[in-house]
């Protein structure tokens, strides 16, 4: 068994998926549309067949949910880049780029080398080896 994808709801669905694709590799597939729910998505597949669907619908309250999550819910996603160079690297290239840095590089006390941004709808991305 395994988890097949994991969903978040977001305002723009094109600046989160250049995100995704731009610093984590991942490849954006086509846009779906359910023009009687007013629902559009994309998944973003990366290595090794991990996805996130990227969700858009202009009658939810999108803010409110991306408020609750942060107490409530999916608390992070994150990414492996093989390295402890590889992690600092990238950090640094998203921080030069304006990518918020939560949490730059370190080793965690149960022993993970990370480091914690933000995407441009305010989730929580880790980056570790």
């Amino acid at each position: 068994m395994k988890i097949d994808h994991v969903a978040i709801w977001v305002k723009d669905i094109d600046k989160v998926c250049e995100f995704y694709q731009k610093y984590f590799s991942g490849v954006v597939h086509p846009l779906y549309h359910n023009p009687t729910k007013q629902f559009t998505s994309r998944f973003v597949t990366f290595d090794e067949g991990a996805r996130l669907e990227i969700m858009h619908c202009p009658d939810m309250n999108v803010a409110n949910l991306t408020e609750s999550k942060s107490v409530i819910g999916l608390t992070h996603l994150s990414f492996s880049v093989g390295s402890k160079e590889k992690v600092d690297c990238l950090t640094y290239q998203m921080s030069a780029e304006g990518v918020p840095v939560v949490g730059q590089p370190r080793t965690t006390g149960d022993g993970y080398y990370e480091s914690v941004v933000l995407d441009p709808e305010g989730n929580r991305i880790e980056i570790t080896i």
